[in-house]
């Protein structure tokens, strides 16, 4: 090599050392949070909110290193991906340190340790969310994109496990053997943990930028539209859906007490407008064919969704739009006048659904 190249190689390797040297910490000050959380250690505890600084310290001076390799060598292709994604995997890195020292702050202020069961399930979900954070660093420290892949597929583990935390945590407060502030504490500690998650699967992502340019796909997002007869407004709103925002969302749409079939009269209007519900039928939202887990939004355009769903995910986004119902026995004007004004506020509203969910672009 040149001596230009040997440069180069060897500022990259000091910078490779410290995002080693940095992850190895946050990983200790993780597995120690849970571990003085657990034993209610206060000790512990305040070692790890006290070494927080040191970990900041050395993620500032990851950046000065990479800001000096920029400007040194102006780098392109490989090399530059390579200190754009360490530059935003310092960010990830710090966050998961902040979550680290939020739980051992949370735990100074419990009053004991955690309920035997609740333990349990710290013990699980700080299990799979160090696992995976410890492959998504892995993958990143190797370069390896199908690690990183791997890695990033166990985000749905935890999630399931979140959702099972949640409710044995709702179970603890309503035998009220603990103090409110102690629960709210739990609470909190399971959201840092599940969020170490997160931080876990944008990890892989900058391993899949910086190993082979493969850049993060646009969110596609699962959307449920449900009424009581799944014969006008969710039916409305399910193909307005798929046709204006076709690559931004899958739409699904149910009724709790569902039609035996659509109206001639509502299968002519949408044709009208340029929706053919060919071969489509009212659901029962018992039968809707995902799990209710894995939709990012609900939308109920007739009533509550409480009073039809016992539980609503706590990922997923309630929504109400009360846009107004076309009553039996109305003639054929007045019925396709209510159809008109259905139409203009539910695509109004799947429009401003979208935007928000995905952005100016989403189409």
């Amino acid at each position: 090599m040149t001596h230009y190249e040997e440069r180069l190689e060897r500022d990259l390797a000091a910078i490779r050392e410290r995002i080693v040297t940095v992850a190895s910490a946050v990983e200790d000050a993780l597995r120690d949070s849970v571990a003085a959380l657990l034993g209610h250690d206060r000790s512990l505890a305040a070692d790890v909110v006290v070494g927080d600084l040191a970990i900041n310290r050395a993620i500032r001076e990851i950046d000065r290193k990479c800001h000096a390799f920029i400007v040194r060598h102006l780098p392109s292709a490989g090399h530059l991906r390579f200190v754009s994604s360490v530059l935003r995997l310092n960010v990830e890195i710090e966050r998961v340190g902040d979550y680290a020292v939020a739980i051992c702050r949370e735990a100074l202020q419990l009053t004991a340790a955690p309920p035997e069961g609740v333990g349990r399930d710290i013990e699980l979900i700080a299990d799979e969310t160090r696992y995976m954070l410890h492959q998504a660093l892995k993958s990143f420290h190797e370069a390896d994109p199908e690690l990183a892949r791997n890695a990033k597929a166990m985000s749905s583990q935890v999630e399931a496990t979140f959702e099972k935390v949640f409710a044995d945590l709702i179970d603890e407060g309503e035998k009220g053997s603990r103090p409110i502030r102690d629960l709210f504490a739990l609470l909190v500690i399971f959201n840092r943990l599940g969020r170490v998650s997160d931080q876990a699967k944008n990890i892989c992502e900058e391993t899949l930028f910086a190993a082979s340019g493969e850049i993060k796909a646009p969110k596609v997002y699962w959307v449920l539209f449900i009424d009581e007869k799944n014969s006008c407004q969710s039916q409305m709103a399910e193909a307005i859906a798929r046709k204006a925002f076709p690559e931004s969302g899958r739409y699904e749409s149910a009724g709790w007490d569902p039609a035996t079939a659509l109206e001639d009269r509502f299968v002519q209007f949408m044709d009208r407008q340029g929706h053919s519900l060919g071969g489509a039928a009212p659901t029962a939202l018992s039968a809707v064919q995902k799990d209710l887990h894995d939709y990012h939004a609900i939308v109920s355009l007739e009533g509550s969704i409480k009073s039809h769903l016992s539980e609503i995910p706590f990922q997923t986004i309630p929504l109400e739009w009360e846009v107004g119902v076309v009553s039996d026995g109305l003639d054929d004007q007045r019925t396709e006048e209510l159809y008109r004004e259905i139409y203009r506020q539910v695509a109004a509203r799947v429009e401003t659904l979208m935007v928000a969910l995905r952005g100016e672009d989403a189409g």
